[in-house]
């Protein structure tokens, strides 16, 4: 069994659960800032064998890959924020007016039924099953920056306020770019929010902020924990992390499985395509509903964001029989005209007979019965063309 830290931790180590008979040991590890640790098995198909899994954790201490990608320095990092993030854009990389959303409230929520999802922008989704709720990824301020006088804003504002979502069950944190790990929003989930599952030492940056220790749980990939009944696996993904020019991958980045009775997601994170999807898809597949990165891509970047054409093969490979396009029509984080990614996705998957769901911001989706939904970017495309421009 591979453990997170254990040799370290082993004193401080206390048992979480266990499955039938002992099988598939849970424990829980506490680091030196008291964040625990899970250290479990990973799960096994019918008739399927132990096998040992990568390490995320590379000889000099940070964290890596399954694949050796290129190592971009200071200087390249500089470049190529300064190349498409800071010059002016092409003026198509955002609506010239706000999206249309659906508003939501908290009333509405409380009332819609078990097994739905709301997209609330970029990849933050809004997940409710057996009266609980779950939040991926949450950036509610204005701009995904370390600053909000910069960087890049946002094409509409979220279908609700912060102060109006409900008790969370749990928010679930992929990584520590700043379009999906929102300080502020984080702090003012923090006291109505039960758990925070986060990759490791992404936890470690949650303590520093000021939530509990003992709400925070961080997992390595093919880990496994559970809460209120449903299953979460942290998952292998193939990107980086960091929030300033000199702490790249010293916290992990990762994809989430979460099965629940009736229902098995998949939450892409950011990715670029690697054949872990492939494992994913044979561990945990098939998956009623894949959430896969499709936006943010560029030629400059290849290996840590996917055209669509990849986003719809780490769909199939992960045995997604719907796909729901994420990490699109909020922030402008390439060159690509901002409805791109919705229109080569909705060709590629019509094409190759993958039904995709496209709700509209705040729609719910059922979980059960997804829906195809309508091209509602086509029609926020022609209300912004007759707008005038939209501020960066």
């Amino acid at each position: 069994m591979r453990r997170a830290n254990a040799a370290s931790d082993a004193a401080h180590t206390e048992r979480l659960y266990a499955g039938p008979n002992g099988a598939r040991l849970m424990s829980r590890a506490l680091n030196p800032k008291g964040v625990p640790l899970l250290m479990a098995l990973p799960p096994l198909h019918a008739n399927e064998q132990p096998t040992e899994l990568p390490s995320s954790r590379s000889a000099e201490g940070r964290y890596h890959n399954l694949t050796v990608l290129p190592r971009d320095g200071v200087l390249k990092k500089l470049r190529i924020g300064f190349k498409y993030l800071l010059l002016r854009k092409p003026a198509n990389t955002r609506p010239s007016a706000p999206l249309p959303v659906q508003p939501l409230s908290r009333q509405a929520l409380l009332d819609a039924p078990d097994n739905s999802l709301w997209r609330l922008g970029h990849s933050t989704m809004l997940i409710k099953a057996s009266g609980q709720f779950y939040l991926t990824d949450p950036v509610f301020s204005e701009r995904a920056s370390p600053v909000q006088w910069a960087g890049p804003r946002r094409f509409h504002a979220p279908p609700l306020d912060l102060a109006e979502l409900p008790a969370l069950a749990a928010v679930i944190i992929s990584h520590n770019h700043y379009d999906h790990l929102d300080h502020a929003s984080v702090m003012a989930l923090a006291a109505t929010t039960e758990h925070f599952l986060a990759p490791l030492g992404v936890g470690d940056t949650l303590v520093q902020w000021g939530i509990p220790a003992a709400k925070v749980r961080q997992l390595d990939w093919w880990q496994e924990t559970e809460l209120a009944g449903i299953r979460f696996a942290a998952t292998p993904a193939q990107h980086f992390s960091g929030r300033g020019l000199f702490d790249s991958n010293q916290t992990l980045w990762a994809s989430w499985v979460m099965i629940a009775p009736g229902w098995r997601l998949f939450f892409s994170g950011d990715s670029g395509y690697f054949d872990g999807f492939k494992r994913i898809g044979e561990r945990y597949g098939p998956f009623d509903l894949a959430m896969v990165e499709t936006g943010a891509y560029n030629v400059a970047w290849p290996s840590v964001h996917m055209q669509p054409e990849e986003s719809l093969k780490a769909c199939q490979d992960v045995k997604g029989r719907w796909m729901l396009p994420i990490h699109n029509g909020t922030f402008d984080l390439s060159i690509h005209a901002w409805q791109e990614p919705f229109e080569r996705i909705t060709r590629l998957a019509e094409a190759a007979g993958m039904p995709l769901a496209t709700p509209r911001l705040g729609e719910r989706l059922d979980l059960l019965q997804p829906q195809r939904g309508t091209p509602w970017w086509r029609e926020a495309l022609a209300l912004s063309e007759a707008e005038p421009a939209y501020p960066r």
